[in-house]
């Protein structure tokens, strides 16, 4: 019986200890968001200086070809793209199955290779055929081509829409909250956490498509949602002391997060789409990084607008 209390009372120190850090040192806690973000940045920079792109697109994005072959035996995923790689070392060769319930079902062949070139798509079949020791002129196998140039359309036109839901999004918040710091915090936060997921993307060696790009405008929404949650209990409501109503919007917004986490993890663990498995990756790498950026980053940049505009005597 003492045991457990002791126990109880380390736990509840401990804790308290913690809260006191997070309370009393929220301007030197701003360093682990700040600094995530310039990681990130680093990152994709570094990205863009060895590829000359910020991301790693997939044939949606910049052309090429995919080839479904039906398939039903168990094969080495592994092996089968570098046999194809060794074929056509200058382009990008992706390969992944298809199936369900641990039976397999077929591959998909994804290769940036030059789509209307003929003696390239045969070479790319030859190719496929070689490495899983099958004739494919006995297959009933299936093509997709993409052109160079529309596919550098449709990743033009989906950074445009992007930009564009980022911007009213600002506008937004802004018409909303009309002051400045505040607002900027919810946009940056909701910028950190899209910069974030972005270089894990890129670590993880994760090539991008159009399912990609539409993950990305949803992680817009998931971003300032607790950003604005917190905003409008801080700003809006006069009940209670500052802290209080930071740790009220915690409450409320970690049960949210959290929730979203667990759905999005289940989600990609199962399903056997490689689209919804791209987007659910996409909004948990996002999520995991709103945690910091909203309830370090935004709480400390709000109460260093609250501690200023205190200053002036104005009560918030």
């Amino acid at each position: 019986m003492e045991q457990n209390t002791q126990n109880q009372q380390q736990k509840k120190s401990l804790r308290q200890a913690l809260f006191e850090i997070y309370e009393k040192k929220y301007k030197a806690l701003l360093i682990i968001p700040f600094l995530i973000l310039l990681l990130s940045l680093a990152q994709i920079g570094w990205q863009i200086y060895n590829t000359g792109d910020f991301v790693k697109k997939d044939v949606s994005l910049k052309g090429g070809v995919t080839v479904t072959v039906p398939y039903n035996k168990n094969i080495d995923i592994v092996l089968v793209e570098k046999q194809i790689s060794s074929e056509f070392p200058k382009n990008d060769i992706a390969v992944r199955t298809l199936g369900g319930a641990g039976t397999a079902g077929g591959i998909i062949v994804e290769a940036d290779i030059d789509a209307n070139n003929n003696a390239e798509r045969g070479r790319l079949l030859q190719a496929i055929g070689a490495s899983l020791k099958i004739d494919l002129s006995n297959v009933d196998y299936g093509i997709e081509i993409i052109g160079s140039s529309l596919g550098a359309s449709f990743f033009r036109e989906s950074l445009i829409a992007l930009a564009v839901a980022f911007l009213f999004m600002g506008l937004v918040v802004l018409i909303y909250f009309r002051t400045f710091i505040p607002s900027i915090a919810i946009v940056l936060a909701a910028f950190s956490d899209m910069a974030f997921a972005l270089a894990a993307i890129n670590l993880m060696d994760v090539r991008i498509g159009t399912a990609g790009i539409a993950a990305f405008l949803m992680l817009i929404g998931y971003s300032v949602d607790t950003d604005i949650l917190l905003s409008v209990r801080v700003l809006k409501r006069k009940e209670g002391t500052v802290m209080d109503r930071i740790v009220s919007s915690i409450k409320t917004g970690m049960t949210e997060t959290i929730t979203a986490i667990v759905a999005v993890t289940v989600a990609m663990l199962v399903t056997q789409s490689e689209v919804i498995r791209q987007i659910m990756l996409i909004l948990l790498l996002g999520l995991v990084a709103d945690i910091f950026n909203t309830w370090i980053q935004n709480v400390g940049l709000l109460r260093i607008y609250i501690e200023r505009k205190a200053k002036k005597g104005v009560v918030i």
